[in-house]
């Protein structure tokens, strides 16, 4: 709004001019996000209480007990600050915004549901796993035909560390893209289960998208970094900059002794934006990389479930997913956190160095 406001008077004022920047407008899509959130916060999380939508514990997770009660449902304000900040600072004629934004705001509307019949309705299961699933389908497939609707959209995949290898999927780049969003869903959503634990991981993962995103948008940077040019993705840069921006917002009262839970409506959302973020600057393979701590909380979900049933009842972890292992060997919550969180920025910095050991 701000930009499409200000820039046509540039040629008056010249001063004006610094909203034509990407960059310019990120770090105040950035600064009003984190504002936003931590002025609404104590806003949203009263109303929350009011409206007793309260955090289930699961049983199994004796030491959770004490957070039964807790207000849910803040992805809410993660949403609404990030959605408020994008539309404020963005070019709203570039349609990978848009489609950022719904993929965002429609996997919301899904953890919304969810949430709504586990807190509001007390139907602990919410919705149904295949209706779930279903729901992320339908959204990623559509987000990803999109994409592919355009010709100058590249079908190929480019690969950590190799700069030759760029193997070209054609339209079974639309399984692989819908694959990557809502396993990146899933993920985010799988590993928020301790305070903080998901938003942390997840604002690394939004910055240095942000970055990925602005070099593949710049043609000269991404010839010069040897990586799949993806002409307008540049202004996606805004959306990833207000996502660190509420995600550090929310942390200040998601942080041990979390005030609030983000819920399915934050994890599904942020995940899935996430992943279709990575799909539209060419970076898949990467997210592999940043979002490495969510890789690992799944595949650990992933071995035991199939541990279980494959030996007929054992078990390769205490439990599933992997931070309730270490939780339950008896490494307090606090260090856990902390050290998914260091685990997360190391991986960002390898993530990094792609850019340059191609």
């Amino acid at each position: 709004m701000i930009y499409h406001l200000l820039v046509p008077f540039a040629s008056q004022l010249s001063a004006l001019n610094v909203f034509r920047y990407i960059t310019f407008r990120s770090i105040y899509a950035f600064t009003t996000a984190l504002v936003l959130a931590i002025f609404l916060g104590p806003r949203v999380i009263a109303w929350l209480t009011k409206v007793k939508c309260g955090q289930y514990i699961h049983e199994d997770v004796k030491a959770h007990a004490c957070k039964a009660g807790t207000p849910t449902m803040g992805g809410l304000l993660i949403g609404g600050c990030i959605t408020g900040s994008v539309l404020l600072w963005a070019d709203l004629t570039n349609e990978y915004v848009w489609i950022t934004l719904l993929v965002f705001l429609g996997f919301g509307l899904m953890g919304l549901a969810d949430d709504y019949l586990k807190v509001v309705k007390k139907q602990n299961k919410g919705l149904s796993a295949k209706a779930k699933i279903a729901g992320q389908l339908v959204i990623a497939t559509a987000a990803v035909s999109i994409l592919l609707l355009d010709p100058e959209f590249s079908t190929k995949l480019s690969v950590p560390f190799f700069k030759n290898i760029q193997p070209d999927l054609g339209w079974f780049y639309l399984p692989f893209g819908v694959l990557v969003i809502v396993g990146a869903s899933n993920g985010v959503n799988l590993t928020d289960g301790l305070d903080g634990l998901a938003i942390g991981p997840t604002v690394v993962a939004a910055g240095m998208f942000a970055l990925f995103v602005y070099v593949a948008g710049n043609v000269q940077f991404a010839h010069y970094l040897q990586v799949l040019p993806v002409s307008g993705v540049g202004e996606v840069t805004v959306f990833c900059a207000a996502m660190a921006g509420a995600g550090l917002g929310f942390l200040w009262f998601n942080a041990y002794p979390a005030q609030v839970f983000m819920g399915d409506v934050g994890s599904l959302s942020l995940g899935g934006a996430l992943g279709f973020v990575a799909v539209v600057c060419k970076q898949e393979f990467i997210l592999m990389i940043v979002g490495g701590v969510f890789v690992l909380e799944t595949l650990s979900v992933i071995l035991q479930v199939s541990w279980f049933k494959f030996s007929g009842g054992k078990r390769i972890f205490k439990m599933a997913p992997l931070h309730h292992h270490f939780e339950l060997k008896g490494i307090p919550e606090s260090k856990i956190i902390i050290r998914f969180w260091i685990l997360s920025i190391l991986l960002a910095f390898v993530a990094l160095s792609t850019l340059k050991l191609r």
